[in-house]
């Protein structure tokens, strides 16, 4: 097959990249959405568990691609702490965010999981130097303002569906933080959170690297969409209207923002097949410091 061809035909028909970035992007969205059912599946259950049914879904991701990188004999060239502190400050946000279907309902966690983007923006102000327009700022504002409507209803004027509506809330805002920086009954709940957990990873960094984080955000805002439909036709709740308002809301704000953000710079494109550009062979590291050993 002439892979050139067809890599020259994909790069000049714009309307089929959109779509297909699209699809990935509702695939994403409904993993994510999959991950938020199970969990609160499991919450439903009775079972308070929610670092281990998060480490089940590292564990996943850790055996596979783990060996494809020892198989692969090669290693990258970030240094192995930074993904330890990562992974870590990922497992937090994990955990929160689990734990909190134990006290709100899963229609509330996936709206307030969108806070997540407000901590970006405080979090590479400071740390990053990143400057935002006030359309953008004006975007976040509004999402927040829909957020805040969830925390009304939840307080009591449409109630939540969990035990503890506002402390699950709270919850999943301090969980936001967390992903910041860097979602025979019980079994089968544990073992669809952890499925759905390794196929989000495992598609996230691909659509990313395609379509970049505008898209991506986007896209993955279905997955409320999905959340207040499994709400309905499984859990049989009804959902308050003030739901629809704050999806809205959320909806339009980070629109705002995302349209008036600067141009997604691409990742550099990989020539001639090499893929092996962040990586470093450890054979011939060894035989480089070999190489040193004898010349001293």
């Amino acid at each position: 097959m002439d892979w050139s061809a067809l890599n020259d035909w994909w790069r000049t028909h714009a309307t089929w990249q959109t779509l297909y970035l699209l699809f990935l992007g509702q695939v994403v969205s409904f993993v994510l959405a999959l991950m938020s059912f199970t969990s609160s599946l499991i919450a439903n259950l009775g079972v308070d568990t929610p670092l281990t049914q998060t480490l089940i879904g590292y564990f996943f991701l850790a055996l596979v691609y783990g060996s494809i990188l020892l198989h692969r004999r090669k290693r990258l060239l970030v240094s192995w702490y930074w993904y330890l502190i990562l992974g870590f400050v990922d497992v937090q946000g994990n955990y929160l965010v689990n734990k909190a279907y134990q006290f709100s309902s899963i229609t509330s966690v996936t709206l307030l999981d969108c806070w997540t983007v407000a901590w970006v923006i405080i979090m590479t102000w400071i740390f990053l130097g990143t400057r935002y327009s006030l359309w953008q700022i004006f975007g976040v504002a509004l999402g927040v303002l829909g957020l805040g409507l969830v925390l009304l209803s939840d307080a009591g004027v449409g109630g939540g569906g969990g035990a503890k509506p506002l402390l699950g809330d709270i919850l999943v805002i301090a969980g936001t933080i967390f992903f910041a920086m860097s979602n025979v009954g019980e079994i089968l709940a544990f073992v669809g959170y952890a499925v759905a957990t390794f196929m989000f990873y495992s598609f996230v960094p691909f659509v990313l690297k395609l379509s970049g984080a505008t898209m991506f955000n986007l896209s993955i805002l279905t997955s409320d969409m999905w959340a207040v439909v499994i709400r309905i036709f499984f859990y049989h709740q009804q959902v308050d209207w003030l739901y629809y308002l704050a999806f809205a809301m959320v909806v339009v704000g980070l629109i705002i923002y995302s349209t008036t953000e600067k141009n997604f710079v691409p990742v550099p494109t990989i020539e001639g097949g090499n893929s092996n550009a962040q990586y470093q062979v450890l054979t011939n590291e060894c035989e480089a410091s070999r190489n040193e050993s004898l010349a001293s």
